[in-house]
């Protein structure tokens, strides 16, 4: 069986943000797969999706000090700045994480990690809000 919708999420800062709870309270649907997987894509290239701690927010903070140090705004080498200095930047840093997570369901609940969570990673200074697609597959 699969199921499928899409989600539009309120636009977030520059960062790193747990959005575990946002998926699960737009899929009611995941209660009727015993056994599955649920696919989040993100539908742009500016942005990305990961599984990481979900309790400490000092990790989140951590992930975007790092990822400004590993693609600097203003690289003298980058031509696609189009969309101002955080535009390369973003793209790289989409690519690097990637732009899906597939994660388990068990008895209708996502079967993460006790310190699991998904991660929004907002890598653009302006967020008009990302649009995910949200696919259940299973029985």
């Amino acid at each position: 069986m699969f199921f499928q919708k899409e989600i539009k999420l309120k636009p977030f800062s520059r960062g790193f943000h747990l959005i575990t709870n946002v998926i699960t309270s737009q899929l009611s649907e995941m209660n009727d797969f015993r056994v599955g997987f649920l696919q989040i894509f993100i539908k742009h290239t500016s942005a990305s999706l990961t599984i990481n701690e979900n309790c400490d927010p000092t990790v989140r903070g951590d992930f975007e000090r790092h990822f400004n140090i590993l693609f600097p705004e203003n690289a003298s080498y980058y031509q696609h700045d189009y969309e101002g200095p955080d535009d390369m930047p973003a793209h790289l840093k989409s690519s690097t994480l990637g732009c899906q997570v597939m994660i388990p369901i068990t008895n209708g609940k996502l079967n993460l990690g006790t310190w699991q969570g998904i991660y929004l990673c907002e890598h653009r200074n302006q967020d008009h809000g990302r649009n995910l697609v949200l696919t259940i597959m299973g029985e």
